[in-house]
């Protein structure tokens, strides 16, 4: 997202973060295998260092995106005065190419998951970028 944020020249109005919703792999750089499928793919280098969603995320962003429902539902349950809940939502709600409703984890399989997980999101950035713009 961030670099179709900056191709789009709009770094200055939108801040993309990414966070996990457990506490393993904290500090940790984006996974090899993902790293190379964005660099491959899209010529792209990935940045920054695995941090754990926080409740102040809440309050510093305006739309918060899971991968799967698993991690909306654990989302949600850190807002419990449900007063965030709206802007929490499924990042495959974004997709126009793809059908998935979930993006899949790739950690335990091969190289190919990690591919299609860029071609998914790829394709919800793009959806989200423009709807961003509008």
């Amino acid at each position: 997202m961030n670099h179709l944020i900056e191709q789009a020249g709009l770094s200055d109005a939108n801040l993309c973060d990414s966070a996990g919703t457990s506490s393993y792999h904290i500090g940790t750089p984006p996974d090899r295998r993902m790293s190379a499928a964005a660099a491959t793919k899209l010529g792209i280098k990935l940045r920054g260092q695995a941090r754990q969603f926080q409740k102040s995320d809440f309050q510093d962003f305006d739309l918060i995106l899971a991968m799967d429902q698993e991690n909306y539902e654990n989302i949600l349950a850190l807002d419990h005065t449900k007063q965030y809940q709206h802007k929490v939502r499924l990042m495959c709600e974004f997709c126009s190419r793809h059908t998935l409703k979930e993006v899949p984890d790739p950690y335990y399989g091969g190289q190919e998951g990690f591919n299609q997980v860029i071609d998914l999101l790829i394709d919800a950035c793009e959806g989200l970028l423009t709807q961003v713009r509008s």
